[in-house]
């Protein structure tokens, strides 16, 4: 795979060009930072709890990214929401949004919010009863092989890996698209998380770790770089 200079993609697109949507609290501005969203149903959002760090890790070292070094955490009520560009969301289990969190989520997604879901398993039939309630009128697809998110920072010609197996399925890169822009990026039987975890929590060998981790640095490279203008 080929790491391209991240700082030349940076020149092109401007960062953070958006504002909280009016009456959204404005004490905190966007900034380079990753948040866990906590949700309820009784699904752990909670899991792989080395994930984040990790990642964050990789950002802080492998790219010009000056991102904040410590992992957010926030429901969709949280007034911190609009202060995280990138979301992240995960667990075995089920997930329940109020009618308020849903127009939360997708007045956050609309106004440039990125959203990476990661099924730990079990979480498929949750997070797709939810999203449609979020946006009824769209569905998930497979995100092209040729979508910047594969190309970003590191090169993934087949598409997001597969780093630790449950039931032999392929693994699979699915998306909302607003307008042009990947807007929720959905990885399904892949478990990046897993792969972000510390060494040795799981038995995925180091070099599934390290495509996981490249695959990550993608994903945050791309969120931050195509958020609309205001």
């Amino acid at each position: 795979m080929i790491r391209r200079p991240l700082a030349t993609i940076l020149m092109v697109v401007p960062l953070f060009a958006w504002t909280p949507p009016t009456g959204a609290p404005t004490a905190g501005a966007p900034r380079l930072a990753i948040a866990r969203l906590q949700y309820d149903g009784g699904g752990d959002w909670y899991a792989n709890p080395s994930s984040i760090p990790n990642l964050i890790n990789a950002i802080r070292t492998r790219t010009s990214l000056a991102i904040d070094p410590n992992e957010g955490r926030v429901t969709l009520g949280d007034e911190r929401l609009w202060e995280y560009p990138f979301l992240h969301l995960t667990g075995h289990g089920n997930i329940s949004l109020s009618e308020t969190e849903v127009v939360r989520l997708r007045e956050y997604l609309a106004r440039g919010g990125f959203l990476h879901v990661d099924d730990n398993y079990g979480l498929d039939e949750h997070v797709r009863r939810e999203m449609k309630k979020v946006f009824p009128d769209r569905e998930f697809v497979d995100v092209p092989l040729s979508h910047p998110i594969y190309h970003v920072v590191y090169d993934f010609p087949n598409g997001v890996p597969k780093v630790h197996e449950h039931d032999g399925k392929a693994a699979r890169g699915y998306g909302i698209f607003l307008g042009n822009r990947l807007a929720v990026y959905y990885t399904w039987s892949s478990d990046l998380g897993n792969g972000w975890e510390d060494a040795g929590t799981y038995s995925d060998p180091p070099e599934l770790q390290e495509q996981a981790l490249r695959m990550g640095v993608n994903m945050f490279a791309y969120a931050v770089t195509s958020r609309p203008m205001s």
